[in-house]
């Protein structure tokens, strides 16, 4: 009679129940997206929990419940966007920037994922496009970004390029670079490396930040064989860093990674304090914990050797001293391979901390680290070839106590700043005309 091969017909009622399942599920499907995206934003918001307690701009407003987890204020969120000028807790496009002006600023030809996060920070910048540079050479590559020689095409002259390296997904990587950004915005200064633009593509999520052109940096020009700074160089580069960190501090920055590369010098002699990558702002009064994984090893100071998380501008003096010492060493003048053995050469140097040290900043290694036998203080035999000035200088700046440190003020007052003659500027374009010519004559003898 003709029967259909196949699998039996089911009943209705089971057809109309998996019908039922099958709307269920879709239905569910339809539900599980805001709910994928509350747990997205519940992670992210763990995310940026945790990053600033370990990071920068952490407030010290984390409360414990009952049930032992822990909530973050509201007002510690404030305070952070008080710091930074940003609104940090959220995703992009959703409370982070104002929407009239996100909207303003992609409109302005900002990426979409920059203007959601960062907005408080290209806020009145138009992006330029990358055609208007010519890339020439690549002179510095770091962690997080690299750095080339390029022509600006419009404006007819050399810059440097800095290229971020980030994922634009990463709400929090984007931020980090904001606050470089927010942070140069705010610095000006002749002694201070300046931001003259930002490139950014629509169409891929790489951001380069726009700087003036320097053709030294401190460590390059030390390096260069039978090449020696003479004593009005070296007090006229000191007195630039100190003006420049001055103004730093004075705007409630710490820069937090001073060290020779980071100490940019043109062929006219003038020094600018580059690489803000680090830089933050602070609480004078030091009640904000901030991370101690900053400043590269050689120029880090012992508190955050010993995992300090309240400071201020004591750490980027501590940083200065070793930078005078270097200058009239010729070389680094506490070069730890670990931060043990940092540790160790500081105290050797410098002295170990007084007992009283150890009582007042209750620090987290202090009993790991703490020595067993005390370093007298060592600084002024070790270095007894040093005009006296720079040894009292150093010897300020490289206290063990950061509260004897001083500040960048204090140290623009002492001899090696007021002393130095008024046309070092000229000794130096001099010395840099030679520092050029040895460059070139050392490249072609290693070519060769």
């Amino acid at each position: 009679m003709g029967g259909v091969c196949g699998k039996p017909s089911e009943p209705v009622q089971n057809r109309r129940d998996r019908q039922k399942r099958s709307e269920f599920t879709k239905g569910a499907t339809v539900v599980s997206r805001p709910l994928r995206a509350v747990s997205t934003k519940r992670e992210e918001s763990f995310r940026v929990k945790d990053k600033l307690e370990n990071g920068d701009v952490k407030l010290g407003l984390v409360d414990r419940k009952s049930n032992g987890s822990r909530k973050v204020r509201d007002d510690h969120y404030e305070q952070i966007k008080e710091k930074l000028g940003l609104i940090v807790n959220g995703c992009p496009g959703n409370g982070v920037v104002p929407k009239a002006l996100e909207g303003e600023l992609i409109a302005a030809g900002w990426p979409s994922w920059l203007a959601s996060v960062a907005g408080e920070a290209i806020n009145g910048w138009l992006p330029r496009k990358g055609d208007t540079f010519e890339r020439l050479d690549k002179i510095g590559q770091g962690t997080y970004s690299s750095v080339y020689k390029a022509r600006d095409l419009i404006n007819n002259k050399l810059v440097a390029l800095k290229r971020v390296r980030f994922d634009n997904m990463d709400i929090e990587s984007v931020k980090f670079m904001a606050r470089e950004i927010v942070i140069l915005r705010k610095l000006d200064h002749p002694n201070i490396i300046k931001l003259e633009g930002l490139v950014a593509s629509r169409s891929s999520c790489s951001l380069y930040l726009v700087f003036e052109y320097m053709e030294h940096d401190l460590t390059g020009l030390a390096s260069l064989p039978d090449n020696k700074f003479t004593e009005p160089q070296m007090k006229c580069y000191m007195h630039q860093l100190l003006s420049g960190l001055d103004h730093c501090h004075s705007r409630g920055v710490l820069h937090r990674d001073i060290k020779g590369s980071n100490l940019l010098i043109d062929n006219n002699g003038i020094l600018k304090i580059a690489d803000f990558g680090l830089a933050t702002f602070f609480d004078p009064h030091q009640s904000v914990p901030l991370t101690s994984r900053v400043v590269t090893l050689w120029y880090r100071p012992p508190e955050l050797l010993l995992g300090a998380s309240h400071y201020g501008v004591a750490v980027d003096l501590w940083s200065t001293g070793c930078i005078l010492g270097e200058l009239y060493a010729g070389k680094p003048i506490m070069p730890g391979r670990t931060e043990v053995e940092q540790l160790h050469k500081i105290f050797k140097l410098c002295g170990s901390p007084s007992e009283n040290y150890w009582k007042k900043e209750k620090l987290h290694h202090s009993t790991a680290f703490k020595p067993l036998h005390p370093y007298r203080r060592r600084l002024g035999e070790t270095f007894k070839d040093f005009p006296l000035s720079a040894v009292r200088l150093m010897d300020t700046l490289l206290s063990i106590d950061p509260e004897l440190r001083g500040t960048a003020v204090g140290a623009l007052e002492s001899e090696v700043s007021l002393a130095f003659p008024c046309p070092c500027v000229s000794a130096i374009n001099l010395s840099l005309m030679l520092c050029s010519l040895v460059r070139k004559r050392w490249s072609n003898k290693t070519e060769g």
